[in-house]
């Protein structure tokens, strides 16, 4: 019980806490006005200023910030680069990249790499601000699932939690898909509210095993799941093909699929692959339960 309590008081406590930025260009004014969106928005603490793409991946490593900001064009190593070893760190930050590269195969190599989001220069404020805004929200939930999921796999049968309706804001990701009408998407739904309903971590479950439980013909079901899910990853495809700066397609072609396969889905419709990409049922599901 004081464990669950403890659990609790640490997640709130968590909202009040102030995410850490990491500001990576070679332009001191643009520097300047991200500082002052930052702080004039009360998003955040700037920890830290780089210059230089080389000392960038040292700052990152040594501050541990939470999210990055940091310009494609960088003199010596470029943002691309950055972003990429930033990967291999230990504890990896978001990172946003904001630079005045139009060029759709720069961009698309930069989500490749890890990004989040791509922001056009000049530099839009609210743009900027939601952006941050929607990425810290994110790591909020991220936490929070972990956090949750660590005390839930050692205390299984703590206290019931109460139970919340997840079926509007998921069924509406459905439709900004559109797979609204795909029969896997209904059991898409019944595995998310079991798992929110058994309290049962997002980041700590198999399809398979699942769909045995909730279904009397469990191939069947995954089945269901798999045409669903990429049906969604040839409508994100095809919207990427026509906008790539949609916010539907930069909203969940990195969360709900891996920009990846989105793009060879992308390449496979525009007859320059002979196959398309691939998805993933257990990250469809993990990341839909976050964004709901």
């Amino acid at each position: 019980m004081w464990a669950l309590i403890f659990t609790f008081m640490l997640i709130k406590s968590m909202q009040g806490d102030k995410m850490k930025f990491v500001i990576v260009d070679d332009d001191h004014k643009i520097i300047r006005i991200l500082e002052s969106i930052i702080q004039n928005s009360t998003l955040g603490e700037v920890v830290g200023v780089c210059h230089e793409g080389r000392k960038a991946m040292e700052m990152v490593s040594e501050l541990e910030p939470d999210i990055v900001l940091i310009d494609l064009l960088m003199p010596e190593v470029d943002g691309i680069a950055i972003v990429t070893a930033i990967q291999s760190l230990s504890r990896v930050p978001k990172c946003i990249m904001i630079s005045q590269v139009t060029n759709k195969t720069m961009i698309s190599k930069a989500y490749e790499s890890g990004i989040e989001f791509f922001i056009n220069k000049p530099i839009n404020r609210n743009e900027v601000s939601k952006v941050i805004e929607k990425v810290t929200e994110k790591i909020d939930l991220e936490n929070k699932f972990e956090i949750m999921g660590k005390m839930f796999r050692k205390n299984e049968n703590i206290v019931e939690k109460p139970k919340e309706d997840p079926l509007r804001s998921i069924k509406l990701i459905f439709s900004k898909l559109g797979i609204m009408g795909e029969k896997g998407t209904e059991d898409i739904l019944t595995i998310c509210v079991y798992m929110l309903e058994n309290d049962q971590s997002s980041f700590d479950f198999k399809v398979k095993d699942i769909c045995k439980k909730l279904s009397d013909n469990p191939k069947a079901m995954e089945q269901r799941l798999r045409r669903a899910i990429n049906k969604g990853l040839i409508n994100l495809a095809n919207i990427g093909i026509e906008d790539y700066m949609n916010e539907i397609f930069l909203a969940y072609s990195n969360s709900l699929y891996d920009f990846q396969n989105v793009k060879a889905e992308m390449d496979y419709i525009r007859g320059k692959r002979n196959a398309g990409g691939k998805i993933s049922i257990r990250r469809f599901i993990e990341n839909i339960i976050l964004l709901k």
